[in-house]
């Protein structure tokens, strides 16, 4: 397979120099940069996708898609392990220049995500009577939502071997072509849509049956520029040691996502406790922190990815120098975003809801906004620093000292530390000083692991 200019394996020269060399940087923002694009594409063409169903004569079929789509999103976000671990593992392969490794790793990983898929798949009446249970729906509205369910769960096994193959791509520094493989996906369903739901009249199964065909021509398509790390027809042997191994690090990642996840949504459920108006103020606020993710994350798959090369070519130093480079970009980032909120936060909010009430009531909590970059920051930075190192242990711990002895307690006890019409406060502070627990406690761990880094 064709590498991209400059090589991603040449060796960093200068590495005392403490701002870094030109060069450095432009290998930084060159994998940050497509994947950041990549963070952006995706919601744009999701919007034209949630167009293309709003047009539709009756607003159930809106809401169906938009029920499902979130129960399946939520199960296939939970998967993201396959893409952080394999990345991690690629990556320290691809320093060590390793091609029979990195094959060895593949096979075991698309083996991982075929099966996890396949069980998925099996499981799907009881993942959508789960989801039932939870959300109540309309009797209309669970049929159509069902109906979705269990068309793209179809698409599961291909889904998953999405993200080890952009986790593959990731590991050996290859972003434009990851970046080319996300927006294949989105366009894809698009084409798929208006095909589909306007040129056959299929509604929400058209919808549901079109982001199977995104992910399936996906999954072939990231099987092809993978090509040269497949094994042949008789060549996909498993080896129990190693995916013994996968699985634990996989399943480290995993717990350490699902508390992350229980704790963003909460951050909208438990608003509920304070009326209406509060869950619409918080959904609204939250996307101030899907906007830093889009390109905190960019610095992250950096970190993964340099980090993760530089420990597989057991070179300290060169270790240690990308990590204080990436750092710095991600600081600028964070930097940033907090001026730019500061400047803009209102206008953001006015552009996501015209609602009077919401608006005057979400510009109260504005200012939790200008700080959260950078308390932020920090967690996204040493995830990826974490899953270059191979220290997914570490991940989950450091998370779930973070969610349960920081974020449950304070989520609780804000009730009563500020007056009931301001109770919500006690939601912001506990998101803020959580997300500022995860970064102090991955550098504490890192702090005692410095002799190996």
């Amino acid at each position: 397979m064709s590498q991209s200019k400059p090589n991603p394996n040449a060796r960093i020269t200068n590495l005392h120099r403490f701002w870094g060399s030109w060069s450095a940087h432009q290998r930084i923002i060159a994998i940050a940069l497509p994947m950041i694009i990549s963070n952006i594409a995706a919601p744009l063409l999701g919007l034209v996708d949630t167009a293309i169903i709003g047009h539709l004569p009756d607003a159930i079929y809106l809401s169906a898609v938009a029920l499902g789509a979130m129960v399946v999103s939520f199960i296939f976000l939970l998967a993201i392990f396959l893409r952080m671990t394999t990345t991690g593992e690629i990556a320290r392969s691809f320093g060590r220049e390793n091609v029979s490794e990195q094959r060895r790793i593949v096979r075991h990983a698309i083996g991982f995500a075929v099966v996890l898929g396949l069980l998925i798949l099996t499981a799907s009446p009881l993942i959508t009577d789960f989801a039932w249970w939870i959300i109540e729906p309309s009797a209309d509205l669970k049929h159509y939502a069902t109906q979705y369910i269990d068309i793209r769960l179809w698409a599961a096994p291909a889904a998953l071997i999405n993200l080890v193959v952009l986790g593959v791509l990731l590991g050996r520094q290859q972003s434009k072509q990851a970046m080319i493989l996300v927006i294949f996906t989105n366009a894809v369903n698009v084409v798929a849509d208006v095909i589909l739901i306007l040129g056959l009249n299929m509604n929400v199964a058209g919808a549901a049956w079109a982001s199977v065909t995104a992910e399936v021509s996906t999954a072939l398509l990231g099987l092809w520029l993978l090509r040269d790390l497949l094994p042949s027809a008789h060549h996909w042997q498993f080896e129990r040691a190693y995916f013994a191994t996968f699985f634990g690090m996989n399943r480290d990642v995993f717990i350490r996502s699902l508390l992350l996840q229980l704790c963003m949504a909460t951050m909208t459920g438990y608003a509920a406790r304070f009326g209406d108006l509060y869950v619409a103020v918080n959904a609204v606020l939250m996307q101030f922190l899907m906007l830093i993710s889009l390109g905190l994350d960019g610095i992250a798959y950096s970190v993964e990815a340099l980090a993760g090369a530089a420990v597989g070519r057991k070179n300290r130093a060169e270790v240690r120098y990308w990590l204080r480079l990436t750092l710095l970009w991600s600081f600028v980032f964070a930097a940033v975003y907090s001026l730019l909120f500061w400047g803009f936060g209102s206008s953001v909010v006015r552009l996501l809801t015209d609602l009077p009430r919401v608006i005057a009531t979400a510009e109260i909590y504005l200012p939790w906004i200008y700080v959260l970059p950078l308390l932020a920051h920090w967690s996204y930075y040493f995830d990826g620093v974490f899953i270059g190192l191979g220290w997914t242990r570490a991940m989950r711990d450091t998370m779930a000292v973070s969610a349960l002895l920081v974020f449950a307690p304070l989520a609780v006890a804000g009730q009563w530390w500020f007056a009931k019409e301001n109770a919500n406060h006690g939601l912001w502070l506990a998101l803020s000083l959580f997300l500022l627990a995860r970064g102090v406690s991955q550098f504490v761990y890192l702090l005692r692991r410095r002799q190996v880094v």
